[in-house]
């Protein structure tokens, strides 16, 4: 539902397969909470998948509907925001081209993701114009919808701020058309996986939002604790060397998270015990968001109708915007009537 009266703001997601609890703590309970405040827009970034993905692109259609149920199965809701897909709204590509064309290359050279990416996904080679160009047809997807805020943690400023330049530089070439989108910084929960690297499912260390009861238990048991604890009767600590310490101040009480410190430290509490524990209440948390992501699986047209409603929305503002950007290139008289 699109609401003119309000601040937009946008945000999407590469659609790589399930969502595990890095993605809900990290991203969808922020945009759950946007969309109260914001006619917010929420986008599949399919294409934006094949900048590192472009030679197993099959899998992407299917991830689409994996991840979407994830997003309304923890309230992400449809009537509050717009959901659409980026490949069915063409007009993002044409904005891409267009704003190709005054995007000097320097500027996506020293995006410091560019060289970071290159260093870190080796076996792939990513030395294309699509990876080097990605933050323009980024800056597309923000501007086509005239958004004023994109919600990003600290990591990501330098990728707004590219945006905002490609902005101005399209603004004073031609016409003021796009607003200069802000930065909504947003504090992002810290959440390792259970190793404790990064929760990735490429690193197999991940609990996803479809995870069973049994297998939430089975994998938090395994949870990497405090290793310089190796007996039970050694004090522990908790709030420095225990993975598992990060799960507990999500998913459990402020007072029973300062009695585990205390305990722990005093050697009262074992990593057993403290991890069943925890188990427990993270699966209290995810059961009803389980159950919902089912319901929306087994109903897999639903899904399909909240993305065509979603994308029709979307693609009738891109239309109203590309139409103001061809008048700013090609002044009162269009090509399309030339």
């Amino acid at each position: 539902m699109v609401n003119l009266g309000i601040k937009r703001v946008l945000s999407g997601m590469r659609p790589s397969g399930k969502l595990h609890l890095g993605h809900l703590h990290g991203v969808l309970q922020n945009w759950k909470g946007l969309q109260d405040r914001y006619s917010c827009f929420f986008f599949v970034a399919d294409w934006h998948a094949l900048t590192t993905n472009y030679e197993n692109p099959r899998g992407i259609p299917e991830n689409i509907g994996e991840m979407v149920a994830d997003w309304l199965s923890v309230g992400i809701d449809p009537e509050k925001s717009t959901l659409f897909v980026q490949s069915r709204i063409k007009e993002h590509a044409e904005l891409h081209l267009l704003l190709s064309m005054i995007t000097p290359v320097s500027w996506l050279e020293r995006n410091p993701t560019y060289k970071e990416q290159q260093q870190q996904i080796q076996e792939k080679d990513l030395a294309t114009y699509g990876f080097l160009g990605y933050p323009v047809l980024q800056s597309a997807d923000i501007i086509m919808y005239k958004a004023n805020l994109v919600p990003v943690g600290v990591d990501q400023l330098p990728h707004v701020e590219l945006t905002r330049e490609i902005t101005r530089r399209f603004n004073y070439l031609y016409r003021e058309v796009f607003p200069v989108p802000e930065v909504l910084l947003t504090e992002f929960p810290k959440l390792p996986g259970l190793d404790g690297r990064k929760m990735s499912k490429s690193y197999g260390n991940a609990i996803f939002l479809s995870d069973p009861p049994d297998v939430v238990r089975e994998k938090i048991s395994g949870m990497v604790t405090d290793i310089e604890r190796p007996r039970r009767s050694d004090p522990g600590d908790p709030e420095n060397r225990c993975v598992a310490f990060h799960f507990h101040r999500l998913y459990l009480s402020r007072e029973r998270v300062l009695e585990i410190v205390e305990e722990c430290k005093a050697a009262r509490l074992g990593c057993v015990a403290c991890k069943r524990e925890l188990a427990e209440a993270v699966v209290r948390e995810m059961e009803p968001i389980r159950e919902r992501r089912e319901s929306y699986l087994r109903h897999p047209g639903r899904i399909e109708e909240i993305l065509a409603a979603g994308s029709d929305a979307a693609r009738s503002i891109a239309q109203n915007t590309m139409s103001e950007v061809e008048d700013a290139l090609w002044g009162p008289i269009s090509r399309h009537s030339i």
